[in-house]
């Protein structure tokens, strides 16, 4: 991928990040900072990046003025060793690399067959893509070779190199070809496949077996000629089969085996770069009847043909050019950002459902006969609080990291609105307790006596108003003394004194006897010290009061019989 579309796919997911802080409830110098972080990440890939392009064009560039085929090329490339070099690319200087394109691929020269690994190398540096159409052509021909030990030594070294140059990552399927001399004019490729023992004709984009090429024949003459060539190919056949394809598999080298996709042979009128006493030579001296006879005559054209028919018979998968290979980044990019933002939201939503929900059970779960107390309104006060803050995202619009169509605080917003107007506060049930009346006993009865003076009415009634029965309220008198006499006595005359003033309440206020309970407490409740004549006056004393009571004041019914009956009696403590 190119430095352009690189430094495009960091700014790209620079982009991504800032706008996923969005996503999360973050404040305002939390946000700032994160976006300062990712700047200073997106600069410093950006300049990664650039330097390390720099360096990769340095460490592997081609030598020469080579321009590679643009990106979006996507048929196969093809690295060519082995013999033949000037016949297939012209004239060649030093190892410099040269490039040839024709219809069905690109084919590019490997001066020395070590300088191979190095150039896959290379290739893949400035197109990766192509990882999956390169692959290697390897040409051995007979007429180029004395010594049979040579030829399989330098076999050996390319099948070597060419598992070094696997190991960068590209398959580099093999085709393997051969240029025949045949005194004949340029014919078809004749090619086989592995595992193949006749090889099939490649003519004119067409494919055809030996024996039907062969039938094809339209003369006699044309009948000869191709018998002839069925005769001088199976003599090449059995060559490379015995002196290439043998030392290529053989098991007793460490190298992985080079096994071909496909072996070719093309019949070429003269001999490429042809050598006196050759292997070719050699082996029709041995094996056939055609000999030196058998080659072209000299000053026939030495230009040999690519063999373009062969590459369709390469398993070359074309990757996607760069740019596609970006934009599939970018969108799988923004896929992942998106996706962080949707779980950022459904779990930001969850949140806040589940507080508001948990306020809400909390004040539901407390009964309205409890509403006015101290719990319930702190529960509404939490609820209100909660209200506004959805009424403000109702108003101005939910925050980015509850929104994405997830947000679900309106339906929260209307249940906490409905609870709230359903509030209550209760009425009073009762008036306010009075205070406790509290009468002097010298006021009421004579020293060491339980009976009212004629006086204390005006005293009596003034305390009656106070006092006002009603259901649920029991009016207690309590009786109290100094410490002066007998404590027994005291205890007696102070129920007395408390009787007597419940006697008199009853008598004048027509209250039922359910209403009254009477206390005696003598000396043991002292206001004051006795020890003084204004501490034990303070001692004597009638308290009348109201305590709250079920059942207590009821009033008299009227029984079946027509008679007044009451619910409880007086109590006596």
């Amino acid at each position: 991928m190119s430095v352009k579309l690189t430094r495009g796919l960091w700014l790209w997911a620079a982009s991504l990040l800032l706008a996923l802080t969005f996503a999360f409830p973050l404040s305002g110098w939390q946000r700032g900072s994160a976006a300062l972080v990712i700047a200073l990440v997106a600069v410093l890939a950006w300049r990664r990046a650039g330097r390390r392009a720099a360096r990769l064009r340095r460490a592997l560039s081609f030598g020469g003025e080579v321009s590679l085929p643009a990106t979006g090329f996507q048929q196969p490339v093809v690295l060519v060793c082995g013999d033949s070099q000037q016949e297939l690319f012209g004239a060649l200087e030093a190892d410099n690399p040269v490039l040839r394109t024709t219809a069905q691929g690109c084919y590019l020269r490997v001066g020395e067959i070590e300088r191979l690994p190095h150039l896959v190398q290379s290739v893949l540096a400035h197109r990766p893509h192509w990882e999956g159409q390169l692959c290697v052509l390897l040409i051995v021909n007979p007429g180029e070779h004395r010594d049979a030990a040579q030829l399989h030594g330098q076999l050996r070294t390319f099948r070597h190199q060419l598992a070094l140059a696997r190991r960068h990552g590209a398959a580099l399927p093999l085709l393997q070809a051969t240029y025949v001399p045949s005194g004949l004019a340029e014919g078809p490729w004749f090619c086989w496949t592995a595992g193949a023992r006749q090889p099939d004709v490649l003519d004119a984009g067409a494919r055809a077996s030996l024996c039907e090429w062969q039938e094809q024949a339209d003369n006699l003459q044309a009948s000869a000629l191709r018998l002839r060539t069925g005769v001088l190919l199976e003599s090449a056949t059995a060559w490379v089969r015995e002196q290439v394809q043998a030392h290529l598999v053989a098991r007793e080298v460490r190298d992985p085996a080079a096994m071909a996709v496909a072996c070719a042979i093309a019949l070429v009128p003269e001999a490429p770069g042809g050598v006196a006493g050759n292997l070719w030579q050699q082996w029709l001296h041995d094996r056939t009847a055609l000999g030196e006879g058998a080659l072209p005559a000299a000053g026939a054209s030495t230009r040999l043909p690519f063999p373009d028919p062969l590459l369709p018979l390469l398993p070359v998968t074309a990757r996607d050019t760069p740019l596609r290979r970006a934009g599939v980044i970018a969108l799988w990019l923004f896929a992942a950002t998106l996706l962080a933002a949707l779980a950022s939201s459904a779990w930001q939503n969850r949140q806040l459902a589940r507080l508001v929900g948990d306020d809400l059970r909390r004040y539901l779960a407390i009964p309205q006969t409890q509403h006015g107390g101290q719990a319930a309104e702190a529960a509404l006060s939490v609820l209100r609080d909660d209200a506004a803050r959805l009424d403000g995202y109702y108003r101005l619009g939910e925050p980015a990291w509850l929104g994405l169509g997830l947000y679900q605080g309106e339906r929260l917003r209307r249940e906490l609105l409905d609870a709230i107007a359903s509030y209550r506060v209760p009425q009073a049930v009762a008036k306010r307790m009075p205070e406790v009346v509290r009468l002097d006993s010298l006021s009421l009865f004579a020293v060491g006596s339980a009976s009212l003076k004629p006086e204390s009415t005006k005293l009596l009634i003034s305390a009656l108003v106070d006092i006002k029965a009603q259901p649920g309220w029991l009016i207690v008198i309590a009786g109290h003394t100094d410490a002066t006499g007998n404590v027994e006595q005291n205890l007696q005359l102070s129920r007395e004194r408390a009787g007597a003033v419940r006697d008199w309440m009853q008598r004048m206020g027509d209250i039922p006897d359910s209403c009254f309970a009477v206390q005696g407490f003598g000396s043991s409740q002292p206001l004051a010290s006795n020890d003084t004549e204004i501490g034990r006056a303070a001692n004597r004393r009638v308290d009348i009061r109201l305590v709250p009571e079920v059942g207590a004041c009821l009033l008299p019914t009227l029984a079946p019989d027509g008679q007044n009956q009451s619910h409880s009696a007086a109590v006596n403590l």
